[in-house]
């Protein structure tokens, strides 16, 4: 049996800065399980990229292996794009990055291409604060490879095999947070709402970017033993806060700094309703931020929204001062300056 995506789009579709609808964002026809995950929070990359009026063919979309690594073909179609293999996503956008910085990369992972085979390198790549964004879809499974549990899945969570889990569970947001990340946010796929906006901050941040999204897997881990399936993960959610992305426009200033809530006028005439986080979690400080997933671990709570950031965070390019014309439009000249020059560098080296 084949299935055709439909190409019709209404003629009055809402179009963004460039001139472009939705459509220009959108990418092939899904061929994960209904219901997966997954796809919502495909949905809510190409809605952030409307909204941001990115330029598709500026975009590089980079995954590894995993049912996570299969979504950049559902989204973003006229972008750039790299599946590498299992676990090496990183070094290969790594690659890809200092080649040419005018990118905006977006990389996908799972939670077994990112915490187990990839985590050496996700950790490097962390480190290094390479400028991009890290989506890890994280279901607590190997979906591929039937419904083993993750490195992410919670003690005493079970798959649809029914075996509870009996391992401690990394937390990524923790583990980004302690290796200098300076954007930081765990969100739900179900949750639209809070994950676009969480996905435009994350493009426009200076730095490496990771957003740990809640995917729940229908196949595998939706059932009412798995901390990672769709009831329990609404059961037990907890925001920081209700957020939304302004872009650089005149300065609006709040009238009531003070108040939990409140209504601000933007510039394109809509309003944002402001609810303020608790003052218990600074997100510019991590001990409050790693004190704060800890205690709602222990209450067996899932705290989302935006968990960490550090506006003052160099990425990796003004770490080693690399060259700031892209490495793809040096001239032969420029590539190869002549043997004076490498003997003096190589002098420099003794």
């Amino acid at each position: 049996m084949s299935y055709l995506k439909s190409t019709f789009r209404h003629p009055e579709s809402p179009k963004n800065k460039l001139g472009y609808t939705e459509a220009v964002y959108e990418g092939a026809l899904s061929t994960l399980c209904a219901g997966c995950g997954h796809d919502s929070v495909s949905n809510s990359i190409i809605k952030a990229c409307f909204e941001l009026s990115l330029e598709p063919h500026k975009i590089a979309k980079m995954s590894g292996i995993g049912c996570s690594s299969k979504t950049p073909a559902y989204f973003l179609r006229s972008s750039h794009g790299f599946n590498s293999v299992h676990g090496r996503m990183p070094s290969v956008t790594t690659g890809a990055n200092m080649a040419n910085r005018d990118l905006t990369f977006i990389g996908i992972s799972g939670d077994g291409d990112t915490a187990s085979i990839g985590m050496g390198q996700f950790m490097h790549l962390v480190r290094r604060n390479l400028n991009m964004v890290y989506i890890c879809m994280n279901n607590g499974v190997y979906g591929l490879t039937k419904g083993q549990d993750s490195a992410t899945a919670d003690i005493g969570s079970a798959s649809k095999k029914g075996v509870p889990n009996m391992f401690e569970p990394m937390d990524l947001c923790e583990l980004a947070i302690s290796l200098g990340s300076g954007y930081v946010a765990r969100s739900f796929s179900g949750d639209k709402s809070q994950l676009v906006p969480l996905i435009e901050g994350a493009i426009k941040h200076n730095g490496f970017a990771l957003i740990d999204c809640i995917s729940p897997c229908v196949t595998f881990n939706n059932n009412n033993a798995s901390t990672k399936s769709y009831e329990w993960v609404r059961d037990h959610k907890e925001a920081t806060g209700t957020f939304d992305l302004v872009p650089e426009e005149q300065e609006i200033v709040v009238q009531q700094p003070n108040q939990i809530l409140e209504t601000i006028s933007l510039h394109d005439g809509s309003v944002l309703n402001l609810h303020r986080q608790p003052h218990s979690l600074d997100i510019q400080s991590r001990e409050s931020v790693l004190s704060s997933l800890e205690e709602a671990r222990q209450n067996e709570q899932m705290l989302t929204g935006l968990l960490y950031l550090n506006t003052d965070s160099r990425n990796t390019h003004e770490l080693i001062n690399s060259s700031e014309k892209p490495m793809n439009s040096f001239t032969k000249d420029e590539l190869c300056p002549g043997s004076t020059i490498l003997e003096s560098i190589n002098e420099s080296l003794r």
